[in-house]
């Protein structure tokens, strides 16, 4: 072409989650059964949509309005409510107008990174969400900046790293916040969430945080949400209904406005996002009428907990099937539906395999292994689908120097939930017993 069409940053988009099921469905092409762990879509491990919520969905279709543009920013009654849900916290209070939808929270990460200039730097965890991370980066023209999540200390922020990185590189305009966290299940407590703020206030940085998972826990561990701790300083909840109705093909995400009178800068920013939606017109309309009438059924509160309790049950059942396992780092899931599974230093290695029968498959792998400087996790993830057919990501694709592999907690068959959790740990204990 006459120039380079992409900018250097978009290397940088990759989704490793999505891209391994090519591989996978490969194998399922070949008459194979495939376990997909890959990703948290709820729908695809048989989760059953209470009667009464699609009662609400279908009497919405049956308005012919619902086929209409939505206001801009989103039903401006939607986000009444939703704005009256964040009041009745303890904590910063928001009106209609500080609250903003998007098709889907990958949507608004994407509008987010997209106007800030492109030395403002947002710095996240590590383990990162590939959204995220992805989504920053690219707009930066560079890889990620990131914090260490510790998996020897419940997948706690390393405080000091974090502290660190933001004093010493001033690009460092945000912090980005996920609670709970994808891919760790890690539930943040609120000393920790202050710490968060304090650090945030002594170098005046926007706090970016991702509620999606927001009420998703179970085991006696809550969410706290950004709201109650951020006090005076600009902030941006990121939430939706994708995974807690659930209803991921809704593509219904929203940001809320915290402090938008704190600073000049933020309210630039918020007010480019709402003039940006304007543009683009509006986002889906349907999900945005189902909400109100979903969380203010007489039904919801119930139905979430008992969702909520079936997965704290999964959870304990994944910690009896992996707790003993050698060479791996495991910790209890509190929140959201992920696990991440981490391999003790140096007990992988690139001679270790797992046995395949199948040569049809076996020559598949063998061709996914000359990858050049494949991380040996991915090496084990590739060699659990073709031998196991369960289908897993490593974690050295969530911008990760730690080696390991993200799980799911959606099966809600708990039979064949713990079978598969059997059959993950057998072949942990094959694969590094075998060279």
């Amino acid at each position: 072409m006459r120039q380079i069409l992409l900018a250097p940053g978009a290397d940088e988009l990759t989704y490793e989650i999505r891209g391994i099921v090519k591989k996978a469905k490969l194998i399922e092409k070949l008459g194979k059964e495939i376990t997909w762990e890959n990703i948290g879509d709820p729908i695809q491990k048989n989760n059953r949509i209470p009667s009464w919520m699609k009662d609400i969905v279908t009497e919405l279709v049956q308005d012919d309005k619902t086929y209409g543009y939505a206001d801009s920013k989103g039903m401006l009654k939607t986000r009444e409510f939703l704005a009256d849900l964040n009041n009745k916290r303890n904590g910063v209070k928001i009106t209609a107008e500080d609250i903003l939808f998007f098709n889907g929270l990958g949507d608004a990460i994407a509008r987010l990174y997209q106007f800030l200039i492109p030395t403002a730097r947002i710095i996240g965890p590590s383990p990162a969400y590939s959204t995220h991370s992805s989504a920053e980066a690219a707009h930066a023209n560079t890889f990620p900046i990131t914090y260490k999540l510790d998996p020897a200390n419940n997948w706690y922020p390393d405080m000091d790293d974090l502290y660190n990185k933001v004093k010493y590189n001033p690009n460092i305009v945000g912090l980005l916040i996920i609670n709970p966290d994808n891919p760790t299940g890690m539930v943040y407590p609120r000393e920790v969430m202050e710490q968060f703020v304090s650090i945030a206030r002594e170098f005046n940085l926007l706090i970016i945080a991702d509620e999606i998972y927001q009420n998703i826990t179970y085991n006696g561990y809550d969410a706290i949400p950004l709201s109650e701790v951020i006090g005076d300083l600009p902030g941006i909840s990121l939430k939706g209904i994708s995974k807690e109705f659930p209803w991921p093909g809704s593509r219904c995400g929203w940001m809320e406005f915290y402090n938008r009178e704190a600073s000049s800068e933020f309210d630039k920013l918020c007010t480019t996002l709402d003039n940006a939606k304007m543009i683009e017109v509006c986002s889906t309309m349907l999900p945005q009428l189902a909400i109100p009438k979903i969380m203010s059924h007489p039904e919801y509160s119930a139905y979430r907990k008992k969702a909520n309790a079936r997965i704290g049950q999964r959870s304990r059942i994944m910690e009896e099937v992996l707790k003993d396992v050698p060479g791996i780092m495991f910790n209890k899931t509190k929140g959201a539906f992920y696990n991440t599974i981490v391999f003790d230093e140096k007990v992988l290695n690139a001679k270790q395999y797992l046995p395949v029968e199948d040569q049809r498959v076996k020559g598949y792998l063998d061709q996914w292994l000359n990858e050049e400087d494949m991380p040996h996790d991915k090496r084990f993830v590739y060699n659990l689908l073709a031998a196991e057919g369960i289908c897993v990501v490593p974690v050295s694709s969530f911008c990760s120097n730690l080696r390991g592999f993200r799980v799911t907690l959606l099966e809600e068959d708990e039979e064949k939930f713990r079978d598969t959790f059997t059959r993950i740990a057998n072949c942990i204990r094959k694969y590094l017993a075998s060279a």
